[in-house]
C-alpha cells in the first residue's frame, strides 16, 4: 500500500472539490483528489448541465409550436429525442476537459480515482493508497433520495441519474414530486411531446414565494401538464411501459415511465465517519458556519454539508474552505446572501428572505413590499413574455429578499444578491441606469414602486415642492 501525507486530501470532484483544490494546489498547497466516479461530479454528468442542455431543445420545440405571436407561421416540431440525448452529451463533453482529471494534474494536484474512507482522525484509505492529510475536504455531493414506496422497487423507475440513459421519448410520464428538479423535466418531456403527470404530496415549488411559484406553475399546467398536488404516492405496480402509481388518497395514475424527484441526500455511506468523529444530521454532515465538521480538522463542503443543495452554493463554500485551510485566515459562510433558480419557463428565482420568512423574523410592522410587472417592461412587451413579477422584501430601506418569476429570472436575480450581499439600500437601485429597453429595467422600476407612495402619495412632500416652487426665481 503506498502511503501518501500532504496539506489538505479533498474527497469528491464535483464543483466544490474541484474549486478547492485548483485554488489550493495554485497557492502552493500540496492537494491529493479522491473521486469514485465521474470528475465533475453531479453538476456535470446528471445535474445542471444535461438538465438544462435537455430544457433547451424543449424551448427550441416550443417556440416552433408558438411563432406565430411573432408573424411566423407555427409548425409542428419533428422532435428526435435521442438525438435530443447526443445535445445533451455534446454539452457535457464541450465542459469535461474544464473538469478532467488531466487538467488538475497538470496544475500538481494528485488524483486518486477510488473510494475513500476514514481509518483515523487524519488518515483515509482510498484503493491501495493510504493519505494522512493536514486538512481533509469532504466535497462527496448527494444522489437521488428514493422514498420506500410500496412496490417501486419491483419496476423500472428513472432518476436524474438515470434519465440521460433513456433514448425513446416516454409515451406518459409520471414524475413523483413537484421540486424544482421534477417541474423542470416535467415541462421539458410535456415540450418534446410526452404527456406529463405531477404527483407532489405537499405544495409543488413549496420553498419559493407561493405568490410567485403559482405564476410559473399556472403556465406549466397551461403547456399541459397535470400537476396534483397533496398526492402522496403509496403504491406502484405494472410493468415497463405501463406502470400504475396509487396515492394515498386512493387515486390512480397510469404512465409509461416513472421519474422518481423528490429530493436528494448527502453522499456519506462508505466513508466510515464515526471513526473520524465526525457527526450528522438528518440533512448531511454536520458542520459549524466555518463548515468545519465536529472534527475540527476535516470540513464538509456543498450538499454534503446539508445545506442548500446548488452548485453555486459549492463553490461558495470552497472559497470559505480555501481562505480557512489554506490561508489560515477567519472565514464563516453565510446563506442570506445565495441566490437560486429554477428553470422553468418562466424562470423563477429568488434570494434572500421571503416575504413569510421577513415578516416572522423581524415582525409585520417591519416589512415593507415593492412589486412591479413584466408587463409594465417594453422590452418583455416586445418580446411577448410579460408573464412575470419581481418581488422585493425590504426593511429599513434595504432589500432583504428578492423574488422573481419571468423571463431570464435566473440571470436578473443577481443584481438582488449583489444588493443583498453588499448592503445597498433601495435608494441605490433606484439610482441605477438601466440601457432601454432591457429587462434590467424591471429592477430601477420596482425600487421606483417602493419609493412612489412615498414621494407622490405624501402631503409632506407636496407643501414642500409647493414652497419650493414660490421661492424659486
Amino acid at each position: 500500500m503506498e502511503r501518501i501525507e500532504t496539506d489538505l486530501l479533498i474527497v469528491g470532484a464535483g464543483s466544490g472539490g474541484l474549486s478547492v483544490a485548483a485554488g489550493a494546489v495554485q497557492m502552493g498547497t500540496r492537494v491529493v483528489l479522491v473521486e469514485r466516479g465521474e470528475m465533475g461530479g453531479d453538476c456535470l454528468n446528471y445535474g445542471c448541465v444535461p438538465s438544462k442542455a435537455l430544457i433547451r431543445s424543449a424551448k427550441a420545440a416550443h417556440a416552433m409550436r408558438h411563432a406565430d405571436q411573432y408573424g411566423i407561421a407555427s409548425v409542428a416540431p419533428q422532435v428526435d429525442y435521442a438525438a435530443v440525448k447526443d445535445h445533451v452529451k455534446g454539452v457535457i463533453a464541450s465542459i469535461a476537459p474544464h473538469d478532467s482529471q488531466e487538467r488538475f494534474e497538470g496544475m500538481g494536484v494528485r488524483v486518486i480515482r477510488e473510494s475513500a474512507r476514514f481509518v483515523s482522525g487524519d488518515e483515509m484509505e482510498a484503493g491501495a493508497h493510504r493519505i494522512k492529510a493536514r486538512r481533509i475536504v469532504l466535497a462527496t455531493g448527494s444522489g437521488p433520495f428514493v422514498p420506500p414506496i410500496e412496490g417501486l422497487s419491483e419496476v423500472p423507475y428513472l432518476t436524474n441519474e438515470t434519465l440521460w440513459d433513456l433514448r425513446e421519448l416516454p409515451r406518459h410520464l409520471i414524475v413523483i414530486g413537484g421540486g424544482p428538479i421534477g417541474m423542470e423535466m416535467a415541462q421539458a418531456h410535456r415540450r418534446l411531446g410526452s404527456e406529463v403527470t405531477v404527483l407532489e404530496g405537499g405544495t409543488a415549488l413549496s420553498k419559493d414565494d407561493p405568490e410567485l411559484s403559482a405564476i410559473a406553475l399556472d403556465a406549466v399546467r397551461g403547456e399541459g401538464v397535470r400537476i396534483v398536488e397533496g398526492a402522496q404516492a403509496a403504491r406502484v405496480s405494472g410493468t415497463a411501459g405501463a406502470l400504475t402509481v396509487e396515492t394515498d388518497d386512493g387515486q390512480r395514475f397510469e404512465g409509461s415511465h416513472i421519474l422518481v424527484a423528490v429530493g436528494r441526500r448527502a453522499n456519506t455511506d462508505g466513508l466510515d465517519l464515526d471513526v473520524a468523529g465526525i457527526e450528522t444530521t438528518k440533512t448531511g454532515i454536520k458542520v459549524d458556519d466555518a463548515l468545519r465538521t465536529t472534527n475540527r480538522k476535516v470540513y464538509a463542503i456543498g450538499d454534503a454539508a446539508g445545506g442548500l443543495q446548488f452548485t453555486h452554493v459549492a463553490g461558495y463554500h470552497a472559497g470559505i474552505v480555501v481562505r480557512s485551510a489554506v490561508l489560515g485566515l477567519p472565514a464563516k459562510a453565510k446563506t442570506d446572501h445565495l441566490p437560486w433558480a429554477t428553470y422553468l419557463d418562466p424562470e423563477l428565482a429568488h434570494v434572500g428572505l421571503t416575504e413569510a420568512q421577513a415578516r416572522e423574523r423581524h415582525g409585520e410592522s417591519a416589512i415593507e413590499i415593492a412589486r412591479f410587472d413584466y408587463e409594465g417592461n417594453d422590452r418583455a412587451q416586445a418580446d411577448r413574455l410579460t408573464d412575470g413579477r419581481v418581488k422585493v422584501v425590504i426593511r429599513k430601506g434595504k432589500p432583504v429578499g428578492a423574488s422573481i418569476v419571468g423571463h431570464q429570472a435566473g440571470e436578473q436575480i443577481s443584481l438582488w444578491a449583489f444588493a443583498i450581499a453588499s448592503g445597498a439600500k433601495m435608494r441605490d437601485v433606484s439610482s441605477m441606469v438601466a440601457p432601454y429597453p432591457t429587462y434590467g429595467e424591471l429592477h430601477k422600476r420596482a425600487a421606483g414602486a417602493y419609493f412612489s407612495p412615498k414621494l407622490f402619495d405624501s402631503a409632506a412632500v407636496k407643501r414642500v415642492v409647493r414652497l419650493v416652487q414660490r421661492v424659486l426665481p
